[in-house]
This record gives structure tokens, sequence and C-alpha cells, in this order.
């Protein structure tokens, strides 16, 4: 079986216990919880039983330690996460408001996640390379080296995938544009929300901004995510709509990273794009049960009960 592989940024997360506490106020913050999009991702595709590596980077410090701890003990492949001699790991803090949304301050492109470099040996047998938009908007360091690591993996075969998720916290002046489209240049499955879908193309029309992705030619399926009116699963001649799975959700903070992990095992096995999306609506359900981004209990097992619960019951 081919492997899939991330790159970007290893962080801990500092979190409010309780909605409507504010990060200006004084007050209690439980964690460190091991996180980051790309970490979560790798995270998710491993607890699904497939080969997953991480390439990243971490201080020499405890919330190193923590990261690295977690991700080996859910068998991802840390070869490739490096620690810097210098820099501490990267954090961000994390609040929730009355109506459960997130508010987040990262301290991320000034750590050794931000320091960035591409590995001096590239992973082999990489069937699928997968790319969150947060890694390009931390530090520019950071997205050369990602773009520069696609490039190489693409011509050794990989396929590339794709997730913009932008965070508004971390973009501040950074292009959008351009730190998008050269990726979509080389991607084969896009799996954006619809407001970054309609960000990122400058319309207000979901038909016009799904026109501009099948411009691509690399691009065979879009994935738009929905939140809690599930997922569309687009191609340029099928569309799937798929409701999410229903759980009592505790956290949904790596709830899309993990949705994009359980799809992509399934879209490199050859299942069904159905299978696919729902086996990936399955994961973040599971995700967004526990506390924490890495915590929820993922297992194929799992994902398969609760796959029967919400669908094939239907």
């Amino acid at each position: 079986m081919k492997e899939i592989w991330t790159m970007g940024e290893t962080i801990c997360e500092i979190m409010r216990p309780e909605v409507d506490m504010p990060l200006e106020r004084t007050g209690e913050f439980t964690g460190p919880f091991p996180s980051g999009a790309p970490a979560i991702f790798a995270d998710t595709v491993a607890k699904m039983g497939y080969v997953s590596g991480m390439i990243g980077r971490v201080g020499d410090d405890e919330f190193g330690v923590c990261i690295r701890k977690r991700l080996e003990e859910d068998r991802v492949n840390c070869s490739l996460l490096s620690t810097d001699p210098i820099l501490s790991t990267g954090v961000a803090f994390v609040s929730y408001d009355r109506n459960g949304e997130r508010k987040f301050i990262f301290h991320m492109g000034n750590s050794a996640a931000g320091n960035l470099s591409v590995p001096e040996k590239l992973p082999e047998n990489v069937g699928i390379f997968h790319i969150m938009g947060c890694s390009l908007t931390s530090s520019k360091k950071m997205a050369e080296s990602i773009l520069q690591t696609m490039k190489a993996l693409y011509e050794e075969g990989a396929m590339i995938t794709f997730d913009p998720n932008v965070r508004i916290e971390i973009l501040k002046e950074t292009d959008l544009m351009s730190s998008v489209l050269p990726i979509l240049e080389y991607t084969t499955v896009f799996m954006p929300g619809l407001h970054e879908l309609l960000t990122i193309f400058e319309t207000d029309s979901p038909d016009e901004a799904i026109d501009q992705v099948f411009q691509y030619p690399n691009i065979k399926v879009l994935v738009l995510k929905q939140g809690k009116k599930g997922a569309q699963i687009i191609t340029r001649e099928t569309h799937l709509d798929v409701p999410i799975c229903k759980v009592r959700a505790k956290d949904p903070t790596g709830a899309g990273d993990s949705f994009d992990a359980a799809f992509l095992c399934g879209y490199l096995s050859g299942l069904p794009l159905k299978t696919c999306a729902r086996q990936a609506s399955a994961a973040a359900a599971l995700n967004t049960a526990a506390f924490g981004p890495m915590e929820g209990i993922i297992t194929p097992g799992r994902v398969t009960d609760l796959i029967r619960q919400n669908y094939e019951a239907q």
C-alpha cells in the first residue's frame, strides 16, 4: 500500500475548559494538547490503519516531547519530524464563545514549526501528499519548503491533495491567492469549506466557484465541506450530497482534518466516493466527541459502526 504524508505545523494547544471564557480575561486553561492541522491529519490516517508520515519541526522542549510522543504512539512515521535546537515548539491558545465559535492566538511563524525546511531526503512510496493552507500562511519559509517538497514528490508520482483551511488569525497580510493557486495546479483532490471556496475565487456564487475549480485540469474531485450541513462530493460528471454523522459533540477542533484523512484513506484504496465521504464524516464525528484536537477515539471498527448507525439504517 502506498503511504500518505503531509507537511506543516506541529504545535500544542492550550485551551479554555469552558465556553464564554475570552482569551483577554484571566482564567483557567487546560492542555497541552498535541495539535496542528497537518499533525491531526497524519494522526487520523494512522488511526485508520494506513501508513502515515509527518514532515514537521518541534522545539527541544516538553511541548515538542508531547507532540512527538503522541504521534509515535499512534504509529505516525516521525522520521522527518525534526527538532530545532533554538526555537520553541509552536503554540496556539484557544477559546470558545457562547455559540461554540473558536478564537485562536497563534505563536507559530516565530517558532520551530515556522522554521521548517525541505527534508534532505524525501520519503519514498508516497501515494498522497496532503497540504493544508494554514501551513502556507504561517511563515514564508514554511510555505516555500512545502511548495518545493510538493513539486519533488509530484515528480516522483505522488498525488497532491489540498485543504485550504484558511485561518484568519494567521493570514494577516499574506496574499491568499498567491499561496493557494500554485498548489491547485498540482492538486487532484481539492477539499475546501464553502466560505473558503468563495473567498479564494472572489465570488458569491458557489456554482461559479465550482466552475473555476474545474478549470484546473489536474483536479478530479472537489470535496466541499459545509459543517453541520454535511459535504458535497463533486466531479465533472457527478454530484453527491452526504449528511453528517450525528454524535454528542464536545469540541469541533480537528474535525475537518480528520475528515480529510479518512476520505483520502478511502480514495487511495479506490473506494467509491460515497463510501469515502461516509467514512470521512464518521471519523470527523468521532473526533468531535472528545475534548482536544487529537483526543477522539477513531478506529476502523468505530468508523464502520457509526456509518451503519447513520447511513445504512436509513
